[in-house]
This record gives C-alpha cells, structure tokens and sequence, in this order.
C-alpha cells in the first residue's frame, strides 16, 4: 500500500501468493483513492460470475457498494453503487459500452487474476479497448504466468538476461515469504501410489506401478485408473484423506475439505463414496448450476466436512476453513495446480497447517516441490540469427509436446479401467520428501504417522516432526527381520520386485534431487559394485536399495 501511495502510477501490477489478502489491498486502495476524489467510480473485472459476487460482498464490508449484475448492455446501474463487476468474457462481449462508461467517470479498474486477459486474443483486446481511458489500473494475480506470445494488457515487460521480454511487477509477495510471515498455513502434500491395471482400445491389458517412470501415453493410463470410482485406490485415498481431516479437526473444529474432481459424474460417484466414508452427505458442486456460488457460500458458513467440486473451486473463491484436499482431477497445468492449492493456503490463525492428498504422477510431484517458485509471464524468444526463423514454430511444438495435448486426447479414447490398489507413497514438505523410503500400506500405523500430525504446528515444528517420523521409520526397518522371499516367489519374479522397488526409489531421488537416473544408478553401481540394474543379483539389487535408502536419510538429517 505505501509503494503504492509512493508510485502513484497510472498501472500497478501486484503479484501476490493466494491468501495473502489481494482484495483488501485493491480495496484499500480504492477507498483511497475515493476520498482522495482521484477517481469517482470502480471497475472490478474478475474471471467467473462467481468472483463477481464475492468482489460485491467485499466491497460492502468495505464500505464500496458494488453491482455484480450489471451487463455492456444494460448502460446505467443504480445511483447507490459506487462500482461494477464484470467477468472478462463479458468485457469482450461489448468492450465498446464499458468504454464509453470508463471514459464517463474517473475510473479505477481493478484486474483480478490479470493472466486471464490472455486467456483469449479477443479477451486481451477487448480489456485493452474498454479501459484504455481508465484513470488508474490496478493489476492482481496470484498464479504463476504463462509462457506464450500474447502480452497481457496494462503489463509492463522488460527483456532478461537472456533478451527475452518477461512481465516486470510493481510488487511481489510470494508463498515462501507469506509462509515466514506467517500469512499462509505450511503445506503437507500426501502423495499416494499403488498398482494400476486397464485395458486399451486394442484389447491388451496393461499393468503398471502409478509414479514410476513410464511413458506419457501409460502415466495418463495409469493416472485415469487411479481416479477410477469404482476401483480401489479412490476408496483408500479418501479415507485417508478423511481421516487426516478428523485429525485437524480435533484442532481446528469446523475445518473442511474439498475434492476437485475431472467431471460431474466423477464427481457425483465420490460423494457417494463420502458419504459412506464419513457418514455425512458432502456438498457437490457443479459449474453449470445455477446455485452453484450459493451452496459455496453456504459451505463455507457452515462447519461439514467435504465439499466435491468440478473446477468451480478455483483461484479466488475464498473458503478459507478448508484445510484438507483430494486432488482427483486429469488436469495437470502449473497454473490450474497453483490454482487449486492456493484454495487450502489462506490462514485464519497460527499454527494450522494444510494438507492435499496427490496421485504420484511426475508432473505434481514436480509441482508441489515448487510450490516457492515464482514465474513471471515470458513474452515468446527473441531471434538473434538465421537459425532462430523458426523459434516461435519450435516453441508452439515444444509446448504442444510438453502440454496436456496427449492425455486429453486420450480421454476419447475407448479405455476400461480393471482395477488399483493405493499404497502410501511420500510426504513433500518444504522442497524436501518423508517416508518414501518402502512401501507402506494403507490403513498402517506406518500411514497414520503421517495422517496423525497435529493440525496446530508452526512451519519449523512440521519440518522437525516429519523428520523424526522419517528416522523412526527407517531406524525400524533396519531393526525388522527380512523376510526370505526367496522360497515364496521365483527368481524371475524376485528380480522384477527388487529393480521396480530401485526405479521407483531412483525415481523418487531424481524428484528431490534433480539428479538424473542415469547418473544415480551409475553412482549405486559405483558405491557397490555389480553390473546394470537389469543384469545384477537379488543381493546386490538389495545392496542398492539399502545404499540409497542411507543417502535419503543422511540427506534428511
């Protein structure tokens, strides 16, 4: 607010971590900006109906009365209305009409979640054309910008080192300084595993462990089964997920939580498995209900346990009592990511902590180790010689490859889930992983030493419990008597357990280290001798097993 006052620019971009309190910043300012007589009327433009609504009711707390209904073509509002809220798409619709009342008044315009005057060319260019008059513009985001070549409007950009051109921001307040100031809840992410089998479009069935290295194509496969509602691994991770919620809410009593489902009928089938979990009916939430912002709104005053979503539950819907979540959803972008955790973030008190329930699929488990990354929007590359002709082409490829173009092409496709089982996977908190260290099963004291951690505790105190639940672990497994599965299974059988078990821990490793597969297993074979993976000995597969299981640990401690 001071740089603000300080600047006094005619555009302002503030990035700031979701929970950090962005609305009552732009508030603030503008009722300062009222009383100073700067400007006459607001202007909020937010990215869904919904946020028009909750803009509305915090202007009211704040003494700035704010129509969410009007329309381009409705022309006047009500005289006892200080302010508008409108959605992007409908800036597009009449970009002219909000003009024409922009050029009328002095008027501050108020950018939420700015990165969606991207979203569509007309979107940009409709936001552009409407408030180009505007007396000053106040930009907000809390998600990560994207890579693309449409500069979002009112954005300053400046090139890098490298000479590309990235958005410049006014302020930054992002979660790893949120989380030292103690405005946002530390994050637990419960990433789960388990054996997946399905049956392709040709026929053939395909058995695969969720979180190893696999193709594209098999981790989507793999991923889909997983969510399955009527397999086992859904079943197992919502009891956990719901017994972890019983553990905050001795704590934390109206504590809520949430899961964000692929599509209705999903959505539908894990309220009904809920609701024998929990004994308690959850609220399901559909984005093409009418209703849909008042069953939040209702959720959010009340004190039940889960509430099933189908993407409505994105960035800036504020419930900020939920602190358990279930991602159960195909979509996997950094920015919808970011989206969906900042809903958990938002602290009401010291201590409270936050806990998302994930599959072990790469790209999340990248995510949530980076949750203290922040991006800013990078306009294309620059071309500095013939061979760059084709830089913009070879991005747009690069993107496509790297995007969800190939999973979303296969949820057309003719596929029968057989059956998961979900297994305990891993703990990542604060950049580094807990308890991945063997398989643990659900429903295990070994689980529930995860599950039970107290609701209440300071960043610091859940770094030192998960440290010394991990050393508990492995100090009790060292001390355990192997079993001789020698006698029960075949070699052939075996040597497949042993080296998926070192992938799945190499893999593991890479997730935390950075270091590359390759480079690990060469650096086992080193420390204890033998050849590849794929022709070495039982004995010196476990010799491997047991080295990197040392490294985790003294990587820990």
């Amino acid at each position: 607010m001071t740089q603000y006052v300080e600047q006094s620019s005619r555009d302002f971009l503030a990035v700031a971590t979701p929970g950090a309190g962005k609305t009552t910043f732009a508030l603030t300012v503008a009722a300062e900006l009222l009383g100073r007589r700067i400007v006459d009327r607001i202007t909020v433009v937010a990215p869904t109906e919904h946020l028009k609504v909750q803009w509305a009711e915090a202007g009211a707390r704040a003494g700035i009365p704010i129509d969410p209904t009007y329309a381009a073509g409705k022309g006047k509002t009500s005289g006892d209305y200080v302010g508008i809220a409108v959605t992007y798409a409908g800036v597009a619709v009449n970009p002219l009409a909000m003009r024409i009342r922009t050029e009328n008044f002095k008027t501050l315009v108020i950018l939420d979640e700015v990165h969606h005057a991207g979203d569509a060319l007309s979107w940009g260019e409709g936001v552009r054309e409407a408030f180009q008059p505007a007396t000053r513009r106040l930009a907000l985001t809390g998600t990560p910008f994207r890579s693309d070549v449409n500069p979002i409007p009112f954005v300053t950009y400046a090139p890098g080192p490298d000479g590309i051109p990235r958005s410049a921001a006014d302020f930054t307040y992002g979660y790893a300084h949120a989380l030292a100031d103690k405005v946002v809840r530390p994050v637990l992410f419960m990433a789960y595993s388990g054996e997946m089998s399905w049956r392709t479009r040709a026929g053939d069935e395909v058995a695969a462990r969720l979180g190893e290295p696999l193709t594209k194509d098999m981790t989507a496969h793999a991923l889909r089964t997983a969510l399955d509602p009527g397999g086992s691994w859904m079943p197992a991770v919502l009891a956990a997920a719901d017994r972890r919620l019983s553990e905050v809410r001795r704590h934390v009593p109206d504590a809520g939580g949430l899961v964000i489902a692929t599509d209705q009928d999903s959505a539908r089938a894990y309220a009904a498995l809920l609701k024998k979990i929990a004994g308690e009916a959850p609220t399901v939430v559909l984005s093409d209900e009418k209703a849909a912002s008042k069953k939040i709104g209702a959720f959010t005053e009340s004190t039940a346990r889960w509430m099933v979503a189908v993407r409505m539950v994105s960035e800036g819907v504020d419930v900020p009592r939920l602190a358990v979540g279930v991602w159960a959803t195909t979509t996997g972008t950094p920015l919808f990511f970011a989206q969906a955790v900042g809903r958990f973030v938002r602290a009401r008190g010291r201590g409270e902590t936050a806990s998302v329930f994930l599959p072990s699929v790469p790209h999340l488990l990248a995510y949530a180790s980076e949750m203290e990354v922040e991006r800013d929007h990078v306009l294309g590359r620059r071309i500095t010689d013939e061979d760059d002709i084709f830089a913009a082409e070879r991005d747009l490829l690069a993107q496509a490859e790297a995007g969800e173009g190939a999973s979303d092409e296969l949820d057309g496709l003719p596929f029968e889930a057989l059956g998961s089982t979900a297994s305990f996977d891993r703990v990542l908190y604060d950049g580094g992983e807990f308890g991945h260290a063997g398989e643990v099963h659900v429903g295990s004291e070994e689980e529930m030493d995860f599950l039970g951690i107290p609701g209440l505790l300071e960043p610091d105190q859940v770094r030192e419990l998960l440290h010394s639940r991990q050393s508990e672990r492995a100090a009790r497994q060292r001390a355990a008597p192997q079993p001789d599965t020698v006698a029960e299974v075949s070699t052939y059988e075996q040597l497949a357990v042993l080296r998926r078990e070192l992938n799945g821990l190499v893999a593991a490793w890479f997730h935390r280290t950075g270091q590359p597969h390759g480079v690990t297993h060469a650096a086992l074979r080193k420390q204890c001798g033998g050849p590849a993976a794929a022709v070495a000995t039982a004995d010196q597969l476990h010799a491997r097993i047991g080295a990197l299981r040392d490294w985790a640990i003294r990587k820990t401690s």
